[in-house]
């Protein structure tokens, strides 16, 4: 019959696992921590849009374009539909709050 009692290299390994074992679960509470509380990013700021989508013809060019305006933001881009590549590319951007104050400023 094998004798069953725990030597002493056992009991020393088992206590050193367990002691790893729990400066890990520390340190990574530590960071969980950290990354909970930590401060927000700023991206996150920025209100949710509410978008209103007109289509229409671009000065100089044959093609149409897409007018979609955050009514929220108050922010405007453009895009048109290229047939070649099959894609939408951005033809330009407007911070329509700027304009409206730089408008009023140059009054």
């Amino acid at each position: 019959m094998p004798d069953k009692r725990i030597g002493r290299g056992d009991a020393h390994r088992r206590v050193s696992t367990f002691r790893s074992l729990l400066v890990l679960n520390t340190l990574l509470l530590a960071i969980l921590a950290a990354v909970t509380f930590g401060p927000s990013a700023d991206a996150q700021s920025r209100a949710r849009g509410h978008y209103t989508m007109v289509a229409g013809g671009v000065n100089g060019s044959t093609s149409s374009a897409v007018y979609i305006i955050d009514v929220i933001n108050q922010e405007m881009m453009a895009v048109a539909y290229n047939q070649n590549t099959k894609r939408l590319e951005g033809i330009g951007y407007r911070n329509l709050a700027y304009d409206a104050t730089a408008r009023t400023e140059r009054r």
